[in-house]
């Protein structure tokens, strides 16, 4: 694989600067630059793939690469490269606000090289209907496999009926304009703060629940990461000023972390739960807004989703808080 084109990564205060490769509409880094940006020592960096890989959350012959690359001496050696999933989810474990900067800037740059190469806005819709079918298509292979994996439903089926109406419900066509999903929420008001340690007294009750010796016990600290994150500001503003996307992102987070030895997406809709209660935005007219299968349904889908997804998956979550207000 060649590199096609070198893009500059600067931080706010100009305390980071970065190389980055530019190859196949993705952004590229090698494990010396991870861990450069994040500010992190690169055996922890190298932890951390190694367990997104141990984990069988993202596929190694898929994001890396292997370029030529030239060294301080002078010479070329090969080195492997990580792609912008692999980027991204090293960064949820590390969640520093380096990361979240780098995020969003990746994310800005992806968009423009996406855009750039398109002259019309034909061309540009029919790249957001392909991202729409991918998810569409997503979804009904889950809704396929659901009846199978799933033992402890009665409504197994439901629930897999749930997911192909899901991919239609949300006006989600052929001719989807973004700009009608419902992905903002509707609640920007402060949030009332729940700790990590408040959450965990939530999910101490739930130990009684379960006969496993292992549900809920913390494999690192990425629990309070996540917890963290759905708070942080940049430049001053939220990341996620409504509830709702507070709520959205803390499910996501949670679920994709794998912070716990067992028990992930059960810990991660508990938690979502609790804080739109302890928000008031879970019930309407004293029912809730979000009923058990499609929370179930949502978070399987988190679970099986892509990190490079995450916006688009949050955005989903959203817009289904926002229907059920």
């Amino acid at each position: 694989m060649n590199k096609n084109e070198i893009i500059i990564y600067k931080d706010n205060n100009d305390n980071i600067e970065c190389k980055v490769s530019f190859s196949n509409d993705t952004l590229w880094l090698s494990l010396d630059q991870i861990s450069k940006v994040f500010k992190k020592n690169k055996s922890t960096i190298s932890r951390h793939i190694r367990n997104i890989f141990e984990s069988e959350e993202l596929d190694k012959n898929s994001v890396v690469a292997n370029f030529a690359t030239t060294a301080n001496d002078g010479k070329t050696y090969n080195v492997d490269y990580y792609n912008l999933d692999m980027i991204i989810s090293v960064g949820y474990r590390v969640n520093s606000k380096v990361a979240t900067q780098f995020r969003k800037w990746a994310t800005n740059i992806l968009k423009k090289y996406l855009t750039d190469g398109y002259a019309v806005n034909e061309e540009k819709l029919k790249l957001e209907q392909e991202k729409v079918k991918t998810l569409q298509n997503t979804i009904s292979l889950l809704s396929r496999s659901l009846t199978n994996q799933v033992e402890n439903m009665e409504d197994a089926r439901q629930v897999a009926q749930l997911l192909d109406n899901f991919a239609h419900g949300l006006n989600l066509l052929d001719n989807f304009d973004h700009k009608t999903l419902d992905s903002k929420g509707q609640t920007e008001r402060e949030a009332v703060r729940v700790t990590e340690e408040e959450f965990l007294q939530v999910i101490d009750k739930m130990k009684s629940e379960f006969a496993s010796d292992v549900f809920a016990n913390p494999k690192d600290g990425s629990f309070a990461s996540s917890v963290n994150q759905i708070y942080q500001t940049f430049d001053g503003q939220e990341l996620y000023p409504t509830l709702e996307e507070k709520a959205a992102m803390l499910l996501y987070l949670i679920t994709k972390n794998h912070s716990f030895s067992d028990g992930n997406k059960r810990i991660a809709a508990s938690c979502f739960l609790y804080f739109m209660d302890k928000n008031g935005i879970l019930y309407k007219n004293g029912t809730p807004i979000i009923d058990n299968a499609t929370l179930f349904s949502m978070t399987l889908l988190i679970a099986e989703s892509n990190p490079a997804e995450m916006e688009t998956i949050k955005d989903v979550v959203v817009s289904v808080l926002n229907g059920g207000r």
